[in-house]
């Protein structure tokens, strides 16, 4: 049986060959590589945190508890509402690039001038605004009680609202930073000394009745198992051997340092990109202005530099989700 061979003109086809397969140029291909590429990354980076918060969900910190602050606002309990505005600012920021682009199809010079310089600016606020969050989670706010086994222990009241260590402490001893000078250095090599030490936090606890310890730990309800007057003593007592203010990569006095870990990851590594993002928005800014693009006859590095911004963007939509939200 002889074979039928149909053959065609692939002249005007998709893939006709040459430097522009699928009618795309070759910058914007690549743009397209880069960001299938990078979002196998971020899909990974997010895979694994959804993995370990899995295996620790009984000491997994609450996102609603832990970034509750608002710039000028101290003492005000907000949960979510700057990173909700973060997230504003950014979406809204990848809604002036769309104009900046159709703009440049448009050959609206002055129109892709404005509205790139909007998105610099909504980018710029950003990556602040992360900057502000990091010193926030860094620096901390209420402290804790670091146990034996590293475990966290904090502080409510009667009525379930945190308690500071500052309220809690009897009294602060003198503490000397290791210096050379001292001829105590070489009894340790951090210099970073806690505000309190762990006998002043015993001492001043013993005080104050109406204190509880909240432990990582969550009950049948999903909530922080919270332990008896007579039981908290009984745990700062002994198992209580050290202070934790604020969060790094070590320690982290809103639960496991594994969060703290994951969070100036992944944020660190999506805010490198809004910088990139940022800075390279800037050099095209300037490229449009001087008129660059107009002798080219195209704004297609817009349009390139517009893809990039967008799936940064479409990032953190999933972070903001599966990271602050889930």
């Amino acid at each position: 049986m002889e074979a039928t061979v149909v053959k065609t003109d692939i002249e005007g086809k998709t893939w006709e060959g040459g430097n522009k397969p699928l009618t795309v140029s070759y910058g914007k291909m690549m743009m397209w590589f880069f960001i299938v590429s990078d979002a196998l990354t971020f899909s990974g980076f997010l895979a694994a945190y959804g993995f370990s918060r899995f295996k620790f969900v009984d000491s997994w910190p609450i996102a609603d508890e832990v970034f509750t602050h608002f710039p000028f606002l101290h003492g005000v309990d907000a949960p979510m509402y700057y990173v909700a505005f973060m997230t504003f600012i950014l979406i809204f920021s990848s809604v002036t690039m769309v104009l900046a682009v159709d703009a440049g199809h448009h050959m609206k010079k002055n129109k892709v001038i404005i509205y790139l310089f909007l998105t610099i600016i909504g980018g710029a606020i950003f990556v602040g605004s992360q900057a502000w969050e990091w010193s926030t989670f860094i620096r901390g706010e209420y402290g804790a009680v670091e146990t034996k086994g590293g475990k966290i222990l904090q502080f409510i009241d009667t009525d379930g609202h945190r308690v500071a260590l500052k309220d809690i402490a009897h009294s602060s001893s003198q503490r000397d930073a290791h210096e050379s000078s001292t001829g105590l250095w070489y009894t340790t090599d951090d210099k970073r000394l806690t505000t309190y030490t762990i006998d002043d936090i015993k001492e001043g606890f013993a005080h104050k009745p109406n204190v509880l310890i909240r432990t990582q730990y969550l009950d049948e309800k999903g909530k922080p198992i919270i332990l008896s007057r007579e039981a908290s003593l009984e745990k700062l007592n002994k198992d209580g051997v050290g202070i934790v203010e604020g969060a790094n990569l070590k320690h982290n006095e809103y639960g496991t340092p594994l969060f703290a870990d994951f969070f100036f990851f992944i944020t660190g590594f999506h805010g490198f990109h809004v910088f990139s993002g940022v800075l390279i928005n800037i050099i095209v800014f300037f490229n449009v202005i001087i008129g660059t693009y107009e002798r080219r006859g195209h704004y297609e590095m817009v349009e390139k530099v517009g893809l990039y911004w967008h799936f940064v963007d479409l990032v953190w939509v999933f972070v903001f989700t599966v990271f602050y939200l889930v």
